[in-house]
């Protein structure tokens, strides 16, 4: 069973929900299925931070990984571990505490962001789709290094025949 691992430096990042635009035109704005014309149009638009991120893991993950696929029926196991940059306004003690690990990050991005912003980026790079992944798991720590460090495995089919 093939297992993968990449790291993405700088601080982790989550994913950010689409914002909505809305467009209005006097001639209105014709749509292409039905031919009906309205005067405005919804957009939904991913944050420009968001797309710069996916775009970053995306290729951290061909050069680190040598653009490796999981088979499209593969069921993966995704972990990753989240390290936060050690915010310079605490004190020497907790510090030392953050960098035994003792001490961990409650703050944005929320955990599950995190992954959701991982795992949309691998979409048609490293598995058809993100359904694929069965088991997960994210950490979050700190560190002087801060980064995220993913790990993906195939994962065997627990059947047990009788």
């Amino acid at each position: 069973m093939k297992t993968v691992k990449f790291t993405v430096l700088g601080e982790p990042t989550g994913k950010g929900r689409p914002q909505t635009k809305v467009m209005y035109s006097e001639k209105g704005f014709k749509n292409k299925k039905t031919g009906k014309v309205r005067n405005t149009l919804v957009n939904n638009v991913t944050p420009k931070k968001t797309v710069i991120y996916e775009n970053e893991v995306k290729e951290v993950y061909r050069l680190q990984c040598d653009n490796y696929r999981f088979p499209d029926g593969a069921m993966l196991d995704m972990r990753i571990i989240a390290y936060y940059r050690i915010p310079k306004s605490q004190t020497k003690r907790n510090k030392e505490l953050m960098k035994k690990q003792l001490l961990r990050p409650t703050k944005k991005p929320d955990m599950d962001n995190v992954v959701k912003i991982i795992a949309d980026s691998l979409n048609q790079i490293a598995y058809r789709d993100d359904t694929q992944i069965v088991d997960c798991q994210c950490r979050k720590f700190y560190s002087d290094n801060p980064r995220v460090e993913v790990t993906i495995k195939e994962v065997k089919p627990d059947v047990e025949e009788k």
